[in-house]
């Protein structure tokens, strides 16, 4: 066995080596035999593409901070300056001023060499060489100017244009978005230039805009004609060989409850009353059964890790004939389903939980807003179209009640935030930006959703199955710490116990300032002090649910862990039997596909990948799935305020900022910025303990939560930028004079991008 692998190598050039080495000083340090001087090599190349070393000339390598280099990625903001993030993860990010990052482009690979800043002294960056390019294509708007044709990125934190050579534009028409691959990269003194390799079309097409989105996020656009092929052999009902082993529950009042543009339904709810108590069946989609671990679907669907949801239109997981058609719960067919039995007793606490393979036939397909009208405003038109559904109803709400309270009294954070819904017209361009609350009928589909993932973890963990749990850790001592010294401004305050905080505790207070006019601004920073949930393999359990198991289950035509969670859970369960809560069960027979009636084996191979890899993959697709989201949202926000410049809105400050801060419009759902260089009444000092920017001669204040009176000044479309002033500001300035007069010119592209300080 070899003796040589990266910790050797790191150990010779750490401790023992005064200078960079050669290959072959390595190898005869190193006192190797003939088959290890051959493997190190590549060994060496390996560490310097993943950054752990730096190959300089002359082919010496060396550890980058031992000659004051450092190897990271760099994230270059949109005034031109960067950051360079180590690959190590020990150090801090480097600054890099906007003069020394190039020849490199958001996003690269780059080694940087530590210098001082002349002027300041401060340790700085200065890129001496990119390692690895980011970008091989990039998405643009052509445009020409005096015969000479660019491309200017749609990504912000591209700061320059690619030069496009005669001959290179293709049939592109300026205006038109563009698809460019990159035939040569920046230098110290020049851009770059590229070739348009395929015309998207006009910018203001829907189409287009999602094109535009998938490419910009590296989202899987269309599926291969594999999977296509794949797809297409599924059948269209389900059979009656389908049925063997499973239980059937079609005499059970189920029903699908989601929004009104819903296509794919994962989720259908049924109820009865005990005595003393309730028994929920909450029936999932069986996707595993028609998704076989390792098909080209499967692994198209671990590519894309999640459906992306974008106004009027959706980038599935899987294909249409599986996510819309088989799979999904439509309303009076025959659907296979993976259902959660789960019994409460009268103050809502669970007593026992029961998992199987079925058989159900949905009721009814119904909205949130037919669930409000029937529970909440009673209105009796709708209650007579749902009459054998009522009752259930009304019994779903009394269990949702008790859920929510037993969430509550364990310390379960509960914000409650509203989201932007988009109305589009027949063309696909916004018309309205509303508020959506939630109402009663969406939290109790939330609840059953919650609960059936809570005992599934639950149920999991005790067979010490392994598994991919939904983790979300407390906030850090830093967080906290920030949080208490922010409300305290509001006569307000939390003790933080000595051994960790509990999320009981901040419920508690969340409830204590409910109603005062602080509610909104400590909810909306409280939000911002927790982190991220993720999926993992090791079960940290969910701080903002207060649940100890936690996992997702209950949408596996939409999200890749609930596959793998349904795939993880049918192997603890013998075909055609139920669990019993506490056991493992036997296998008996199976006409699943994929299945093996073998006792103490696996029905199906989860899939060839860890789950670390998967749980990480998810996260990482998730993430990506929620900026492209918000991305195409910020761009129907601006589409929707491109006609109303110049117009005045009553808003609130949502959030504060050193260059400014973002408000919120009152009667549309749209956020902008008022830049701190409108404010022309005072030079204003930003106080980030506080959220706050106030005046140093006047003392004005704006904090979040301050009401204000804005005027929409410009909209930027491909930035997705829309910038306030306030109104006050705006009529004593002289650009209102100017503006009337007709003298204000438009600025440059050049100009706008260097115009905003965020």
């Amino acid at each position: 066995m070899s003796k040589i692998d990266f910790s050797v190598i790191l150990n010779l050039l750490q401790q023992r080596a005064n200078r960079p080495l050669s290959l072959k000083e390595i190898q005869e340090t190193l006192d190797l035999s003939a088959g290890e001087r051959k493997a190190i090599g590549k060994i060496l190349k390996s560490m310097v593409k993943d950054g752990t070393l730096v190959q300089l000339k002359g082919g010496r390598f060396a550890l980058p901070r031992k000659i004051n280099l450092v190897v990271g990625t760099i994230s270059v903001h949109r005034d031109g300056y960067g950051f360079v993030a180590p690959v190590d993860n020990k150090s801090q990010d480097v600054f890099v001023p906007a003069r020394h990052v190039r020849p490199a482009m958001h996003g690269d690979m780059v080694v940087v060499r530590l210098e001082r800043s002349l002027r300041t002294g401060r340790p700085e960056g200065r890129v001496i060489r990119v390692e690895q390019r980011a970008y091989q294509t990039l998405v643009g708007r052509y445009q020409a100017d005096h015969g000479v044709g660019y491309v200017s990125p749609v990504d912000p934190h591209l700061q320059d244009d690619l030069l496009i050579p005669p001959g290179a534009a293709g049939d592109a028409k300026p205006g038109q978005m563009v698809l460019v691959e990159i035939e040569s990269y920046p230098g110290y003194s020049r851009g770059a230039v590229g070739r348009i390799s395929e015309v998207l079309g006009d910018a203001r097409d829907p189409e287009v805009e999602t094109r535009i989105a998938a490419i910009q996020f590296n989202l899987p656009y269309e599926f291969s004609p594999e999977a296509m092929a794949e797809a297409s052999k599924v059948a269209l009902t389900v059979g009656k060989m389908e049925l063997a082993g499973r239980e059937d529950l079609r005499h059970l009042n189920f029903m699908t409850i989601d929004g009104e543009t819903a296509k794919d339904f994962d989720d259908a709810v049924a109820i009865s009353r005990l005595d003393g108590g309730y028994r929920l069946w909450v029936a999932i989609a069986d996707v595993s059964h028609y998704v076989t671990s390792g098909s080209v679907i499967d692994q198209e669907a671990l590519e894309r890790g999640t459906s992306v949801y974008f106004p009027g239109t959706c980038l599935p997981m899987l294909p249409e004939a599986l996510s819309n058609g088989i799979c999904s719960l439509n309303p009076q067919v025959d659907r296979l389903v993976l259902v959660a039995e789960l019994d409460f007793d009268a103050s809502g606490q669970r007593v026992g939980l029961r998992f199987c393979q079925a058989v159900m036939h949905s009721r009814a397909r119904l909205t949130y807003t037919t669930v409000a009208a029937i529970l909440v405003d009673e209105d009796p038109e709708v209650r007579a179209e749902q009459p054998s559904l009522v009752a259930d109803l009304e019994v779903m709400r009394e269990l949702a009640e008790l859920r929510i309270t037993c969430r509550h009294q364990r310390g379960s954070l509960d914000f409650d935030l509203p989201e932007a819904q988009i109305h589009l017209n027949t063309k696909g361009h916004p018309e309205s930006i509303v508020r959506t609350e939630r109402n009663l009928a969406h939290r109790l589909i939330e609840e059953f959703m919650l609960a059936a993932n809570e005992a599934v973890a639950t149920w999991l963990v005790q067979q010490r199955e392994p598994m991919i749990f939904r983790v979300h850790e407390a906030p850090s001592e830093g967080k906290l710490a920030a949080f208490q010294e922010f409300i305290a401004y509001f006569n307000q305050g939390i003790s933080l116990p000595a051994e960790g905080v509990k999320p009981k505790l901040l419920q508690e207070f969340l409830e204590q300032v409910a109603g005062q006019p602080e509610e909104h601004v400590i909810n909306h920073v409280l939000l911002r002090s927790l982190p991220q949930a993720y999926y993992s393999v090791n079960n940290l359990g969910h701080f903002g649910l207060a649940a100890d198991n936690y996992c997702h289950f209950t949408s596996p035509i939409r999200r890749y862990p609930d596959l793998m969670v349904h795939r993880i859970l049918k192997n603890r369960l013998a075909p055609g039997q139920s669990n019993t809560p506490g056991q493992s069960n036997t296998p008996g027979q199976s006409n699943t596909p994929g299945q093996s009636n073998t006792q103490g084996q696996s029905f199906e191979p989860i899939i060839e990948m860890p789950l670390k890899e998967i749980a990480q993959s998810s996260s990482t697709t998730e993430r990506r799935a929620m900026e492209a989201e918000r991305d195409i949202v910020k761009l129907k926000k601006c589409q929707f305020m491109a006609d109303k410049v110049g117009e005045n809105f009553s808003g609130m400050i949502t959030s504060v900022h050193a260059f400014g801060f973002f408000a919120e419009l009152q009667d549309i759902y749209v956020e902008g910025l008022v830049h701190v260089s409108s404010l022309d009444d005072d030079f204003y000092q930003y106080e980030e303990e506080r959220h706050r920017l106030i005046g140093m001669n006047r003392r004005r204040e704006f904090s979040i939560g301050t009401p204000i009176e804005v005027r929409v000044h410009k909209v930027d479309l491909d930035r997705r930028e829309i910038d306030f002033c306030l109104v006050e500001e705006y009529n004593q300035s002289r650009g209102a004079r100017y503006e009337k007069r007709g003298k204000l010119k438009p600025k440059s592209r050049r100009t706008k991008r260097k115009s905003r300080k965020a």
